[in-house]
């Protein structure tokens, strides 16, 4: 099979199981959110910069080493392995002693029984970080789908009865831990890899000294990503932050299930031709258009049906966090680039201008994220907002400056599409406030005929103008056929 055959195969059951799996839980998290109030899905929120911090400790640095080594071995395997399980239960520790701390800085005492349990699944999801990252290195995302799904389901239908049972918050955290034990055995049992008893020094230093300038830029991204969760939940109460987790979740369905998706196939794809820069550029251009021209009207048409949606599937109790959404949708427009200018650093082995790119915006978000807090909550997500293209300016000029393809240019590529999907959302928005909204129909026709408008208007005109993202497809889908 071809480079470009493996790469369109990969992206389609990528996608497939990215989509498969969070629908899952979107559905499942949908059930438990009719159940469950906003302040018992704030609490579990409060933990994640810390459950968060301890995954992209264990996953970030010396998987990613493993990715990019074209020949690599059993030692090489099961040192990561071990390194990674004595390291979960290193952090699990510290976790269990901090508990009373953690509780204490929100000022709510039933986190130090939650953070106790629910720091377990540190350990869990170590046993299965190295089969998962051969899945990855592989391109056997079918596979992946066959564990997520059955895993999810099964979790999610345990944290349903519980929370049925009135277990409340503790339904949500007996739902997780038994998601990562499905999900942990499943991986054993299709992987088919299994540890050897070696640990090589050797092997830990070669992937330590690429591997942990990558922790430690995925740590500080990960510390970004939670640090509005970990402000919120600090000056404000549980149900705002319960309200602003449920509008980010729903707002990085579409956009992490397109990101990451297509980022691991991207990954070991650019590690094939990381020596072509010609080619690099060419296939990263192809894949931030498709990525644009797909995401963008995919989230300003959920910008659009926001209100209706989010009465619909989770009652009136969580509308205060419909202008959330909105603005969050708008913010992960974006998003995807990110990871794929960063991609480029990776494969090209810049993992040192990784990590200081990382560290430059990081502190410039700090110190913007400072200035905002006496705004309030809208100050902290219009500033989310703001630095997004920020953040996608300054990884494009490095990233473009070793394949030769400027900031410019990639903002010439990408910015028909968002231009074309805002247009159209602003006729939706209009089409909806005066024809549709006078004749009272339902939440679920709001939603459909808001839907279906923007997507035959965005669709048609798209083809008829001959987007370049539009030819491509058309090409990628007879390309599959060929297969």
């Amino acid at each position: 099979m071809s480079l470009k055959e493996k790469t369109v195969t990969g992206i389609i059951w990528s996608i497939g199981q990215q989509f498969s799996s969070k629908l899952v839980g979107f559905f499942i998290t949908i059930v438990l959110a009719r159940i469950l109030t906003p302040e018992e899905f704030g609490l579990i929120a409060m933990l994640s910069i810390f459950i968060s911090i301890g995954n992209t400790l264990l996953e970030s640095g010396l998987t990613t080493s493993l990715i990019r080594t074209a020949d690599v071995s059993q030692k090489d395997l099961s040192t990561v392995f071990y390194f990674n399980l004595i390291g979960s239960i290193f952090l699990y520790l510290i976790l269990f002693l901090t508990a009373p701390a953690i509780s204490a800085f929100y000022h709510q005492d039933v986190l130090t029984k939650i953070v106790r349990v629910y720091g377990l699944t540190l350990i869990i999801n170590a046993f299965f970080v190295v089969q998962s990252t051969l899945l990855i290195k592989e391109m056997r995302f079918k596979t992946q789908t066959n564990i997520q799904i059955p895993s999810a389901i099964a979790g999610g239908l345990l944290g349903i009865l519980l929370a049925k049972m009135g277990y409340g918050v503790w339904s949500l955290v007996w739902m997780s831990l038994f998601t990562a034990f499905l999900s942990t055995l499943l991986h054993w049992i299709y992987s088919g890899w299994r540890p050897l008893l070696v640990f090589d020094k050797a092997s830990f230093n070669r992937h330590f000294h690429f591997g942990y300038k990558m922790t430690l830029s995925g740590l500080l991204e990960t510390i970004y990503q939670n640090i509005y969760t970990l402000i919120i939940g600090k000056y404000y109460s549980a149900a705002q932050l319960g309200f602003y987790s449920r509008a980010s979740s729903i707002s990085q369905l579409p956009i992490e299930n397109v990101s990451n998706a297509i980022s691991k196939v991207t990954y070991p794809m650019f590690s094939e031709i990381s020596q072509n820069d010609e080619q690099l550029k060419r296939v990263n251009k192809k894949v931030m258009q498709q990525v644009v021209f797909w995401n963008a009207p995919m989230l300003i048409s959920l910008c659009v049906v926001a209100e209706p949606l989010f009465r619909f599937l989770l009652t009136d109790k969580w509308l205060p966090a419909v202008p959330y959404f909105q603005i969050l949708c708008i913010a992960g427009i974006l998003h995807p680039l990110h990871s794929y200018n960063l991609n480029i650093l990776k494969v090209k082995g810049r993992s040192d201008l990784f990590l200081k790119l990382e560290i430059i915006k990081k502190i410039m978000s700090a110190v913007g994220i400072l200035c905002v807090i006496p705004f309030g909550i809208y100050g902290l997500l219009y500033f989310q907002l703001f630095f997004t293209f920020i953040g996608f300016y300054i990884n494009s000029i490095y990233s473009g400056k070793l394949i030769g393809y400027p900031v410019t240019e990639q903002i010439v590529d990408i910015l028909p599409m968002i231009a074309l999907s805002a247009l159209i959302g602003v006729l939706t928005y209009l089409l909806n406030y005066y024809l549709i909204l006078p004749l009272n129909f339902n939440d679920l026709s709001l939603i459909i005929i808001g839907i279906l408008f923007y997507y035959s208007i965005y669709l048609s005109f798209s083809n008829l103008v001959n987007l370049e993202a539009v030819i491509e497809f058309k090409q990628m889908i007879r390309g599959f056929r060929m297969i």
